[in-house]
């Protein structure tokens, strides 16, 4: 059974979907074993409480930069046995050294069809209104390994939300996520988990 340690910032919705798939038995092999979160007032925390799940803050403030920070966390995450971390809604870059300590062991959901809408200042909201001003017609979600990059490491799975007349940033963010995020990221984190997926060439299959 995989230590599963998710990381927050916020409000926590793609945690509930983990928690909710996990509770249905749909994560085969592994466990959330742990939350944490960058931000002591984050809601995520009380979702992760009322089901039992053991919580750490490590206040990004409390830090002179993100090396300094990636450190603290690095040995948080050795400390709870960490086996896959998943970034939840985390607001924090993270320092190459926590990125090769863990490599290809950091997954991250992103709400776009990478390499569409993604990098630097493209997060919550604004993916949205990027996809809504380029008019495309279809948007979706993206989970792939973090690496040195951002949004640059390898595609793990992908699902396609088609956009619709009428449609605002925040109405399109929530069908991305009902539709796309909350299913693929749980099939992500359990394919981890059996074991079933083949990095080759910065290329994921699934076995």
């Amino acid at each position: 059974m995989k230590n599963i340690i998710v990381l927050v910032s916020g409000g926590g919705t793609n945690l509930q979907a983990l928690i909710d798939k996990q509770e249905q038995g749909e994560i085969k092999n592994g466990k959330i074993s742990c939350v944490i979160s960058s931000n002591p007032n984050a809601y995520a925390l009380q979702r992760a409480e009322q089901h039992g799940i053991k919580t750490h803050v490590l206040p990004r403030k409390n830090f002179e930069n993100n090396h300094a920070y990636s450190l603290a966390l690095l040995d948080m995450l050795k400390q709870e046995q960490a086996d896959l971390i998943v970034l939840a809604g985390f607001m924090i870059i993270l320092d190459k050294i926590l990125i090769q300590a863990y490599e290809n062991k950091i997954i991250n959901v992103h709400p776009a069809l990478i390499p569409a809408f993604c990098g630097d200042g493209f997060y919550g909201l604004h993916v949205h209104e990027k996809a809504l001003e380029k008019g495309v017609k279809l948007t979706g979600a993206t989970v792939h390994f973090v690496n040195e990059i951002c949004d640059g490491g390898a595609i793990i799975l992908q699902k396609a939300v088609a956009i619709q007349k009428g449609d605002t940033p925040e109405i399109l963010q929530k069908r991305v996520m009902e539709q796309a995020e909350w299913q693929i990221l749980p099939q992500a984190v359990s394919l981890f988990c059996e074991e079933r997926l083949e990095i080759e060439n910065n290329h994921v299959w699934i076995i």
